[in-house]
């Protein structure tokens, strides 16, 4: 399992459809090493905090292993890494074999996977196509955000190490399926809530849908 290319962004103002929208989506690839902290990588930024970042959203990971597909779907020639907004474009963690809960070592930084992403309408922005957003959702090729427990540094071309994988094991797949269920499955909620990890945006949607 290895990093592949890391990227950061700031916020910025795009145009689209004769509006500036505030984002962060567009990523550049870095060279060296990158600070970790707790709420993002050295030079990265999040443009609305409600819904992005913060301490259970920190870095971004997509698999690489989806970037062919994508190239096929889209019908492109190419896709450069970090074209999903991704901090770490990865090889070797996809969503059917990692679970929310399992900590990861890049470089001298360790990581905990709390939930996957669940994209707004900006990734429409990022490729100029709105209809890319439940495309993206269809897909089950969300990636997956990280949580930061121990800052450190990372580089493209590190290794990935899962450090521990312990408890009820709810991969990232499972948990898409369990968010996107036209039904709620309660013990599934259930389960899911249960979990240290898992983050508390993600806590707080699937507790209203109990109540609900």
């Amino acid at each position: 399992m290895q990093i592949l290319s890391v990227h950061v962004g700031r916020p910025r103002d795009v145009a689209w459809r004769g509006k500036l929208v505030r984002t962060s989506i567009f990523k550049d690839p870095v060279a060296g090493a990158v600070a970790v902290r707790t709420f993002n990588l050295d030079g990265d930024g999040q443009s609305d905090l409600s819904v992005h970042g913060g301490r259970d959203k920190a870095v971004y990971a997509y698999p690489s292993e989806h970037y062919a597909a994508w190239q096929r779907e889209l019908g492109v020639d190419t896709l450069a890494w970090g074209s999903f907004g991704e901090n770490l474009t990865t090889r070797g963690l996809v969503e059917t074999d990692v679970c929310i809960g399992d900590r990861l070592r890049c470089g001298s930084a360790e990581f905990v996977i709390t939930q996957p992403r669940i994209p707004c309408f900006k990734l429409g922005v990022r490729f100029e196509r709105p209809a890319i957003v439940k495309q993206f959702l269809r897909s089950g090729r969300s990636g997956f955000y990280l949580g930061v427990t121990r800052e450190g540094e990372l580089r493209t071309g590190d290794a990935i190490e899962l450090v521990a994988a312990t408890g009820d094991r709810i991969s990232i797949a499972e948990a898409n399926r369990i968010h996107g269920a036209d039904t709620p499955d309660r013990d599934q909620i259930a389960r899911l809530i249960a979990l240290p990890a898992l983050s508390e945006a993600w806590r707080d949607h699937f507790r209203a849908k109990l109540d609900g």
